[in-house]
């Protein structure tokens, strides 16, 4: 790999449980509908496959209604793993669950020990930083320990902040190449991206901020046409999977795999 920030040879996934009624959101806009989901986590693998990438699927935890959304719990580096510490009371055990497999899969494997708490879906890896977003899920003292970790692999860590009523710093933005963000216009307001080339999703499509680039593959929620055109023309091979379901749980295409 030339490019560790999106070129990649592994990603893990889990299913959908059907606790997913259950999930966490910050509103409820009705109860996302499990088949409509496994059929859209499907496409997700297939599309990840595509690359040549082996996808691990893991099996769905009905005790953990937001496991699906495995990017919150661990960073996945060259150098090893690290395993997050939620914010979130509720997805806690999640990570226990996921240890099991990244120790089978990396010879490090790190974690974040506390008091501070952070989540993956806060942290942007680029080609030259680790951005990782304050928010209502990551604390400084939980930047601050996972900064200490990475500074051992050769890292540099920068503390950025996500704008007021965004769940996760992703939540509003993504990696699309080693120097180019795709941002809403309200995060990268804040001058969090000077020195990157920003891309800026279009107004009332600030939803479409949160893709992956995979391999080369760009996976975007599917509806939002003007971001996709945009990421077409930029010379970006687009995949739209149906985000809807997940949608209603506050999650998007980072939340869905860890990759590495």
């Amino acid at each position: 790999m030339t490019n560790p920030s999106f070129e990649f040879a592994r990603a893990v996934t889990r299913r959908p449980a059907a606790s997913i009624v259950d999930g966490l959101r910050a509103e409820d806009s009705g109860p996302p509908d499990l088949q409509g989901m496994l059929a859209a986590h499907d496409a997700y693998v297939v599309a990840l496959r595509s690359t040549g990438a082996e996808v691990i699927v893991l099996d769905p935890l009905e005790a953990y209604p937001d496991a699906q959304f495995v990017e919150d719990t661990a960073l996945c580096l060259p150098q090893g793993a690290i395993l997050m510490r939620p914010g979130a009371p509720s997805r806690a055990g999640e990570v226990a669950e996921m240890a099991p497999t990244l120790r089978a899969l990396y010879e490090d494997v790190r974690e974040i020990k506390g008091p501070g708490h952070v989540e993956g879906g806060d942290i942007l890896v680029t080609g030259k930083e680790i951005l990782v977003g304050r928010s209502d899920r990551t604390d400084a003292e939980g930047v601050a320990e996972l900064a200490a970790i990475t500074a051992g692999w050769g890292h540099s860590l920068r503390e950025v902040f996500t704008p007021d009523g965004v769940l996760h710093f992703k939540t509003d933005c993504s990696l699309m190449d080693g120097e180019t963000i795709l941002s809403t216009k309200r995060l990268a307001a804040s001058g969090c991206f000077e020195g990157y080339r920003v891309l800026h999703v279009p107004e009332g499509e600030e939803a479409a901020a949160n893709a992956i680039r995979f391999n080369n593959l760009v996976l975007m929620a599917d509806g939002f046409f003007r971001t996709a055109e945009m990421l077409d023309k930029a010379g970006y091979e687009v995949v739209q999977i149906d985000n809807r379901d997940c949608a209603k749980l506050d999650g998007g295409m980072s939340c869905l795999s860890l990759r590495f």
